[in-house]
């Protein structure tokens, strides 16, 4: 068996036509372009770049995008007052903070700063509260973990009823992917450093979403004939035949998992492409939303 890729780059193409097509009908019903203001504290390489791709991403579509940084050395009331700033802006209809922040700054307080009607990244802790609690709906879902769901069922996978194995309890993907899937009527067990026999519960996996930040941990072996396979994670190991002296992989080893696995996401143009189309949509539903203008349903 050769596994069918799961193509994240298509399916958020088909995400960010949609979304262009929505900005431009809620411009003609009168209502002001979505805003969506980036919060970058200090001077990380892969933070810049993160924002730069989410700035190109948005003026795609049709979203202003701005980004706000400060110094490294800023203080925690300096980011606190800078988002409360953003807090009242009309013009502003969706607010992420960069992560990780420098250390010394409490990042839980500067997350819960922000208005939960403009989290996109859906990380306040209202948000993540009512996603775990049944019969609530948060008003956003962290992009990430929402998108490795839509992989899931644009590749045919039958959620309901599945044992769903997730390999990562970050506050980022691990834990809201789980919770998501648990929505789904799913049945999840959530692994990490400490689990017993790691390769023996991935076996087991209809569904196995990958979110552990180790290169290419997962092996072959470790997966069930048959499975979905979504590799969230991004590794950079060394290869001297690549110019730039390494090439990107994910937590899974894909050659060996691909002759196993009944549908795979490669590394990269997997989840990748889904994590910034998923912020664009939270912003534009947020510009929807605070502007009362109801759109129509989007992928």
């Amino acid at each position: 068996m050769t596994a069918r890729i799961i193509d994240g780059e298509a399916i958020a193409a088909e995400i960010r036509v949609s979304l262009k097509r929505e900005v431009e009908k809620l411009l003609l019903s009168g209502k002001s372009r979505p805003g969506l203001a980036a919060v970058l504290v200090g001077d990380d390489p892969a933070s810049h770049t993160y924002v730069r791709l989410k700035r190109k991403a948005s003026a795609e579509v049709g979203i202003e995008s701005v980004a706000q940084e400060l110094a490294a050395d800023s203080s925690q009331e300096q980011i606190e007052n800078l988002v409360h700033e953003l807090n009242a802006d009309p013009t502003i209809h969706g607010i992420l903070v960069q992560l990780p922040l420098p250390q010394g700054i409490d990042e839980e307080a500067v997350l819960g700063a922000i208005s939960i009607e403009k989290d996109v990244d859906g990380f306040h802790p209202l948000n993540i509260g009512k996603l775990a609690m049944k019969g609530r709906e948060p008003l956003f879902v962290p992009a990430t973990p929402a998108g490795c769901i839509t992989l899931l069922k644009s590749a045919g996978a039958t959620l309901q009823g599945a044992n769903a194995v997730v390999v990562g309890r970050s506050n980022i993907v691990g834990m809201p992917a789980a919770l998501l899937l648990v929505r789904e009527n799913a049945t999840v067990t959530i692994c990490h450093s400490r689990t017993k026999d790691l390769q023996s519960v991935c076996r087991n996996a209809d569904i196995l979403i990958a979110a552990i930040g180790r290169a290419e941990m997962i092996r072959g072996d470790w997966i069930k004939p048959g499975a979905f396979v979504i590799d969230v994670g991004t590794n950079r190991v060394d290869d001297a035949s690549k110019e730039r002296g390494y090439r990107l992989v994910g937590d899974v080893a894909f050659d060996e998992a691909i002759e196993v696995a009944q549908a795979i996401t490669p590394v990269p143009g997997g989840v990748g492409p889904m994590t910034i189309a998923g912020l664009l949509r939270n912003t534009l539903q947020s510009a929807q939303r605070l502007q009362g203008y109801m759109g129509e349903a989007m992928l």
